[in-house]
């Protein structure tokens, strides 16, 4: 026998299991900001300690200038590196977030196909109208927001490449700066 309470408990330890999934996720990636920050904070002190002592050192005008394109440049590696480590980070969050969305999708249509059938058997006689209906609707929204998912992974793809492409033109130009000077 049908028993919508018995499914909705289900729908709910589910969903349960789904926002524990999510937690554990976002601390995971948080916690590897926050670890690529504290890297950074720590770098930077270092090559500003290295900087100051380096300046206090400088005999002349022409060590000044050496110095001052040997910290241009590494600023440049290092903020290139920080970069590419973030977008790397944030991609796989990306990544994670969409294969539990994803996963929660896939689940949600099962059970509520499974709702439908269920609920379908029990319904009173002259109504399979109206159950047609929303079987239809729920068909229709199913395949809508696969198109939709199928458009913005093309999209998140395409971003992808060419953030990229950019970092790799940026590294490129830096190292051609750094062999220009």
């Amino acid at each position: 026998m049908y028993s919508a309470t018995e499914q909705f408990a289900d729908f709910n330890k589910v969903n349960v299991t789904q926002a524990a999934k999510i937690a554990a996720v976002a601390l995971e990636n948080t916690e590897r900001l926050v670890t690529l920050n504290m890297n950074a904070v720590k770098l930077v002190l270092a090559t500003g300690v290295e900087g100051v002592n380096a300046v206090a050192s400088v005999k002349d005008v022409q060590d000044l200038l050496t110095l001052r394109a040997k910290y241009a440049e590494t600023g440049v590696e290092t903020a290139t590196a920080y970069t590419r480590s973030l977008y790397e980070i944030s991609s796989q969050a990306q990544a994670q977030f969409t294969a539990l969305a994803e996963e929660v999708w896939s689940n949600y249509t099962k059970d509520t196909a499974a709702w439908v059938e269920k609920a379908t058997k029990n319904a009173p006689a002259g109504s399979e109208t109206a159950v047609n209906a929303f079987k239809s609707t729920f068909a229709a929204s199913t395949a809508a927001f696969d198109q939709i998912q199928k458009a913005t992974k093309q999209v998140v793809s395409f971003a992808d490449a060419s953030v990229r492409a950019a970092s790799a033109n940026a590294a490129k130009s830096a190292s051609k700066g750094r062999k220009a000077a």
